[in-house]
């Protein structure tokens, strides 16, 4: 229902993934029934975890990690993995420079060329260590760089944006990236986001997309909701897109997976994104928070280091635990942030869902109070959902 926000101005309730919870129903079943493999592309994985094509996320050895452990880490093709042979003294640099020093030095060091040459060693890299050659680029760098991908046996590509559509205006001067024409002509499955409507995720996916990814500015590290005062809250967003799938598959039985990227902390964060309609999430800060992480306990976001606009910041996330105990535990913590596959696989026995299919069709109830309710010692004393 639109609420008048003001003469001639309606506007529409959207929901964020705190504002909800989700309630169980006339079914329980032991977790260890719980089945969350899914498919993307042509591979299929037990986790439906993906980790974002972040710098402070993903290089080499963590993509190799989490393919080992069943989930799938992707490589941004456009930061510091593609652009120096010897990344380790860049990370360094970020993760010792003060708050007022870090943009300027990002913008020095990203402003070093992309090599292909990198680019193909970074992808057999991954591939000759036994792991799932997943790569991220913006539909310029895509343009670019398609072919070297191609060329070098990725498994899956990614095209990303801070907003991705088919119906893109370009200066004269600029031919833009025929997005149909692409995934057409590609060997490898690709993947197109970010979105937030219904109606840009059914064009993706007539596009040719393997999986589209949600979510505009809900990331840890991005701030393009208040640079730029575009997104829609991830409960809302995602349940649209995912209308969006089922329409699509309804009218061509093609099924395309709906991803939702960014805003994502905890174990129960997740839980709540595939109940609205996700087939899987894609996740920055909580792994940046691993001892294998790159990032030396800091996070930052894809578009922070651009030249004339910065829409991300660096934020302090420290380390937590190791990628195996962050994603499949045991759990160090007490605040949903360690063991992500044990939270999806009980919160599915909890509710009777024995796959992802049935964990999209569970209730879900506008809530606002769900994290403060009851919890007034936790708050007091920082502990659990009080931190």
């Amino acid at each position: 229902m639109d609420i008048e926000i003001g003469r001639g101005k309606t506007a529409r309730r959207a929901y964020g993934i705190d504002e909800i919870a989700l309630a169980p129903g006339n079914r329980t079943l032991d977790p260890s029934l719980a089945d969350t493999q899914w498919r993307i592309g042509n591979i299929e994985r037990e986790i439906p975890i993906i980790a974002s094509a972040m710098d402070s996320v993903v290089d080499v050895r963590m993509a190799v990690l989490l393919s080992e452990l069943g989930a799938l880490g992707v490589l941004n093709l456009e930061g510091i993995y593609t652009r120096y042979a010897d990344p380790e003294p860049i990370l360094d640099r970020i993760a010792s420079v003060g708050k007022e020093e870090f943009v300027p030095l990002m913008q020095e060091l990203y402003a070093e060329p992309i090599k292909a040459e990198l680019i193909e060693q970074r992808i057999r890299e991954i591939k000759q260590q036994g792991g799932i050659a997943a790569v991220s680029a913006t539909p310029v760098g895509a343009s670019k760089f398609g072919s070297v991908v191609a060329k070098a046996g990725a498994d899956l590509f990614f095209i990303q944006a801070t907003v991705v559509s088919t119906a893109h205006l370009s200066p004269e001067s600029v031919v833009p990236l025929d997005l149909a024409k692409f995934c057409q002509e590609m060997p490898i499955p690709v993947i197109l986001g970010n979105c937030v409507t219904y109606e840009v995720t059914l064009n993706l996916m007539k596009a040719g997309a393997a999986a589209v990814l949600v979510g505009i500015g809900p990331g840890a590290a991005c701030t393009s909701r208040g640079v730029l005062g575009v997104g829609v809250p991830q409960a809302t967003a995602i349940a649209d897109c995912a209308a969006a799938r089922d329409d699509y598959y309804q009218e061509t039985g093609k099924y395309v997976p709906v991803i939702a990227d960014g805003g994502l902390i905890t174990g129960g964060d997740i839980c709540k994104c595939i109940a609205c309609g996700a087939d899987g999430v894609m996740i920055g800060s909580p792994f940046a928070r691993a001892a294998q992480a790159p990032g030396r306990g800091y996070h930052w976001g894809m578009a922070t280091p651009s030249p004339v606009l910065p829409r991300g910041t660096r934020i302090r996330v420290s380390t937590t635990g190791t990628l195996e105990q962050i994603l499949t535990g045991p759990a160090q913590l007490d605040d949903g942030t360690h063991n992500l596959l044990g939270a999806l696989k009980t919160s599915m026995g909890t509710l009777g869902a024995k796959n992802i299919k049935e964990m999209q069709q569970v209730e879900v109830v506008i809530a606002p109070s769900l994290l403060t309710e009851g919890k007034v010692y936790q708050k007091a004393q920082q502990l659990g959902m009080g931190k």
